[in-house]
């Protein structure tokens, strides 16, 4: 592991051991330690980060520099999963040069891996339920950019921009924070119900589980439920829609807790 994390350092033997670490690095239980702790690692990986910006706009990246610059965000993935990296990587700011990518328009596949790539590194930071990372995202304005993935991203970037939103929601800061204006409310229960239509089309069980869990969250304010009844999908009302749901007991249940505190059940 050494080897390769000192192969970081130079740009000529960058590119493999990228590459490489990226493949290994689940065999690797204290590789974010190693990365973060390790003199110029973390200044070179964003250094293949802001490489690739001036292809962003006007779109001319190319699936072999959007698959390198995804090796890199897989390795500091890695450290913002770790318990022991957490909290530096977030009080560097790190997460803020992946933002420039989520502002991303293109549906070419350069471009869709870029954005899936950086949401997981976003998603690793959610996944344990910490108050500093959820103030830490609203305040960069983390919700419009996975807004914007959620209504132009492909089934699988949907997802994990979905969850994040969802996982923001569960904190109490979250969801007072979607919830302090009509506006923020509206636009969050608006590209929700562009979704569920969406799925319509092209159903996806878990997609839509996570949708129904935001949902679900959001009912829980008094505001927010008078903004979702005038924009909820019809679908979700719909047996014919929501039979997709029917080895997902789970699911199911929270369908049902939704339309009950939404006054559509008794």
């Amino acid at each position: 592991m050494e080897s390769l994390v000192l192969a970081l350092q130079d740009p000529e033997t960058r590119e493999n051991a990228l590459l490489d670490l990226s493949k290994k690095r689940d065999m690797f239980v204290d590789l974010a330690p190693v990365l973060w702790h390790s003199f110029g690692i973390v200044p070179a990986l964003l250094q293949e980060i802001t490489s690739i910006y001036p292809l962003l706009s006007p779109p001319s990246l190319t699936n072999h520099a959007s698959n390198r610059v995804c090796n890199a965000l897989a390795l500091l993935q890695c450290v913002a999963s770790h318990p022991e990296t957490r909290a530096l990587f977030l009080n560097a700011h790190i997460p803020l040069f992946l933002y420039p990518f989520l502002n991303t328009v293109s549906k070419t596949r350069p471009f869709e891996y870029l954005r899936l790539t950086s949401l997981g590194v976003i998603g690793a930071l959610v996944k344990v339920d910490d108050t500093d990372v959820i103030n830490f995202l609203l305040s960069t304005e983390i919700i419009p950019l996975c807004l914007r993935t959620m209504e132009l991203g492909s089934e699988l970037s949907k997802t994990v921009a979905t969850f994040i939103v969802q996982k923001i929601l569960s904190d109490e800061v979250g969801l007072a924070y979607i919830c302090a204006t009509a506006e923020r409310c509206y636009a969050v229960g608006t590209v929700l119900g562009g979704m569920v239509t969406a799925l319509a089309e092209q159903p996806s069980v878990r997609l839509l589980k996570h949708i129904i869990r935001c949902y679900l969250r959001l009912s829980d304010n008094p505001r927010a439920r008078e903004c979702l009844r005038r924009c909820f999908p019809d679908q979700l009302r719909d047996p014919n829609f929501t039979a997709v749901l029917k080895d997902d007991i789970a699911t199911q249940k929270w369908l049902q807790q939704l339309l009950m505190q939404l006054g559509y059940t008794q």
